[in-house]
């Protein structure tokens, strides 16, 4: 079990794959890089590997629909959201959102590397994945009011070779997104943003 953390953390103190392994994951319409503007708005996420038997698994959370004005309601993603002064870095952001959404303890994860930001145009959002473990499976406890249903699945799932799949999303009233790539973890469909920073991740080990 160790070994694949520190074959992880090795990895991350690496080049990374960066861009090309993250649009992979990306609809066509999205492969055309865009950099982050200077008035982006920074936030963290935390991808989180914790063990559960012989496997590592990772979390996701199913965000909450009830915000008109959150273009990611509904959908599926790492725990994090936006950077506050406070925090001081966006590792201590992806700590604390991460505390606030589903209960983890800050001082039970130990942070293994980062993976590359990724800007999301539609939230105008510049995301810095951080990277971390803990021990023993956490004792989840999903934040009512922004999580809808927490996730889990083995980080060994998203190495199958058939672990990518084709969907239509439907993303406005009028507005469905054809052939878009996506990994599916117990019924639901991860794209988008989440499905890139994952593409990266998986990349590592392929």
């Amino acid at each position: 079990m160790q070994s694949f953390i520190d074959e992880l953390t090795d990895k991350l103190k690496k080049p990374l794959p960066g861009a090309e392994a993250q649009y992979q994951m990306a609809h066509v319409a999205r492969r055309t890089y865009v950099p982050a503007p200077h008035d982006a708005r920074l936030a963290g996420v935390l991808v989180l590997f914790y063990p559960v038997g012989n496997a590592w698994n990772l979390v996701f959370i199913e965000r909450t629909s009830g915000n008109p004005n959150d273009r990611h309601s509904g959908q599926i993603s790492f725990p994090g959201g936006q950077y506050d002064p406070n925090d001081g870095t966006l590792e201590q952001t992806a700590l604390r959102e991460a505390h606030e959404e589903i209960g983890v303890p800050p001082e039970t994860v130990t942070l293994a590397g980062a993976l590359t930001e990724l800007y999301i145009p539609v939230s105008n959002f510049l995301v810095h994945p951080v990277v971390g473990f803990t021990g023993s499976k956490p004792d989840f406890v999903p934040q009512a009011d922004e999580v809808a249903a927490i996730l889990e699945s083995p980080f060994d799932r998203f190495l199958q070779p058939d672990t990518v799949k084709m969907t239509d999303i439907r993303v406005m009233q009028n507005v469905t997104l054809r052939n878009v790539p996506y990994f599916d973890v117990s019924g639901k469909v991860i794209w988008g943003a989440t499905a890139m920073i994952l593409g990266e991740l998986r990349s590592l080990f392929l």
